[in-house]
């Protein structure tokens, strides 16, 4: 075969270098598939397993899991509870449920126990989901199916508080308990001032005036501060009658006698806080007259306090005159 040659200005290619078979390999020399057998090849790539659990890639997987078992565990209480033909509930029934109250653990106990950072918006979604377990409980035991109540209170633990005891008492007052004398004893609270009250019935009075030897007269309620009278120790008419206006509303005025020792603030504060200890002293007495001074804001502390005095004004919020020069 005759040479053909590509000429130009500035190369010349003979056909046969452009004709000529090449192959993609780095020795120049093609060695086939079948004599490669008993060459060493680089190690391939290890193929991880399955990841268990379908949320693994979301990066929160903890989370996403607890998520997805506490939906399985109302749908299918959701379905049982169907079958027994105990849900839907109307409003009214569902309000007048025995309470079940929960104490879910806080958002960094939840993030420890998951071993998972929650945020808000992932703490207030299993709260929800919680929530509607926690109702569904309500009627399993309302309703008398103790197996399917002591399921879902196993699964609800995990996500309460250790001290979930401690934490509901916390809210409750410890009552208040007559001596052998049928005297009672209180603590009352105003702003800075503390006052101890021990309350007992005029009538032992009379009776001890009888026995004593004296005329008896009608019952009178006796206030001593400090051991001085009501008169002697709080000299403004408003402070004696806010201390007289817990009996006055009961309508228990003259029955019982006061001696009480209060400490801290002025005036105003300790006869609030007198008449903070004979309202809660009066409760323990007649419970009746309970729900009188409770509606009446007497058996709660008054949260009010002085505001403090800001830099640069005169008082709290008091601001010196203002001199242009």
């Amino acid at each position: 075969m005759a040479s053909i040659a590509f000429s130009s200005r500035r190369f010349t290619i003979p056909v046969q270098n452009v004709l000529r078979r090449s192959y993609a390999t780095t020795s120049g020399s093609f060695v086939p598939p079948a004599a490669q057998q008993d060459v060493m090849h680089a190690p391939r790539r290890r193929i991880l397993p399955n990841p268990e659990s379908k949320t693994f890639y979301t990066g929160r997987a903890a989370f996403y899991d607890y998520v997805s078992s506490l939906e399985l565990a109302i749908h299918h209480t959701r379905t049982k509870l169907k079958q027994l033909h105990l849900t839907p509930l109307p409003e009214f029934a569902l309000k007048s449920l025995p309470p079940l109250v929960p104490v879910w653990k806080s958002k960094n106990d939840l993030s420890t126990s998951l071993s998972t950072k929650l945020s808000a918006a992932r703490h207030r979604r299993l709260i929800e989901l919680l929530n509607q377990l926690n109702d569904f409980r309500r009627i399993a035991q309302t309703a008398g199916h103790a197996d399917l109540g002591l399921g879902l209170t196993n699964i609800l633990e995990v996500f309460e508080r250790d001290d979930k005891e401690e934490h509901l008492r916390r809210g409750i007052r410890k009552p208040v308990v007559l001596d052998q004398y049928g005297r009672s004893y209180t603590l009352g609270k105003r702003k800075t001032s503390s006052a101890r009250v021990w309350m007992i019935s005029s009538q032992h009075a009379v009776e001890s005036k009888i026995q004593a030897g004296a005329t008896p007269s009608p019952p009178t309620t006796e206030i001593i501060v400090n051991n001085k009278p009501l008169s002697s120790y709080f000299p403004m008419p408003a402070d004696r009658e806010r201390i007289l206006f817990p009996f006055k509303i009961t309508g228990l005025l003259g029955a019982y006698n006061v001696f009480s020792i209060t400490r801290g603030g002025g005036t105003s504060g300790q006869s609030g806080a007198v008449a903070h200890g004979i309202a809660k002293g009066l409760a323990a007495h007649v419970p009746d007259v309970a729900l009188i001074l409770r509606r009446a804001k007497l058996l709660r502390r008054d949260p009010r306090m002085v505001e403090r005095k800001k830099t640069g004004l005169a008082k709290a919020r008091k601001a010196y005159a203002w001199v242009k020069r």
